[in-house]
């Protein structure tokens, strides 16, 4: 029977939504192994839109979360709100800006930040139930804050800074190249820094799909 994963995707973008390159393959990875996804993400607003081209913000211009990443989903995608944790086998998270903007706040707040309230409860109800919870680039400082008093073993890569604000948090940071993939057994928590180091897609594809597998076996 395949086991069913849900995807949270941030929007659609590096720098103000999901990862496309990332999401796309993770979706990629999952389908390979025969996995039933289910793509989801919360119905708010972004917290900005930005140009891609400039890497400037547009202002007075606002983007629903959900209405974005539902380009990168093809329009198969669910209110993360709907989603419970008894219909899915794990969880992973795409990076992209857009985790540490619309997931959390953790780009503008750093240890400070705190989590969307609905993902929040999606990744807490899929933990409690044992199950494998999956994070990309930016996104295990989410992981971070919701799991810091269970002291995780998480990777954003080698980027101090960023690391140091994980473990400000409770986290344990263990660096690792794009190409591999941090594994906290214990918890069920797989991470992999993916664009936080990655030079390439080619690095980007071979961590992503090694977190995969790990997911699935966890699963």
């Amino acid at each position: 029977m395949a086991k069913k994963i849900a995807v949270v995707l941030s929007g659609c973008g590096v720098y103000d939504g999901a990862e496309i390159h990332e999401s796309v393959i993770t979706l990629l990875a999952l389908d390979r192994q025969g996995a039933e996804v289910l793509i989801c993400a919360p119905d708010v607003e972004q917290m900005h839109v930005i140009n891609h081209l400039s890497g400037e913000q547009v202002a007075g211009e606002t983007r629903n979360v959900l209405v974005e990443s539902a380009r990168i989903a093809r329009g198969e995608i669910s209110s993360i709100s709907s989603v419970q944790a008894e219909s899915v086998d794990g969880l992973i998270l795409p990076g992209g800006f857009g985790a540490a903007k619309n997931l959390c706040d953790f780009a503008v707040k750093g240890a400070d930040c705190e989590v969307n309230p609905e993902v929040a409860r999606l990744v807490r109800e899929v933990h409690a139930a044992g199950k494998p919870v999956a994070a990309i680039c930016i996104a295990p400082a989410l992981l971070a804050k919701v799991f810091g008093d269970e002291s995780p073993e998480l990777t954003i890569g080698n980027d101090t800074g960023t690391a140091e604000a994980l473990e400000s948090l409770g986290a344990k940071h263990i660096e690792c190249s794009a190409r591999e993939f941090v594994v906290d057994r214990k918890r069920k928590l797989i991470t992999s820094p993916a664009y936080m180091s990655a030079g390439g897609l080619a690095e980007l594809a071979e961590g992503i799909e090694k977190t995969v597998d790990a997911l699935l076996e966890l699963a």
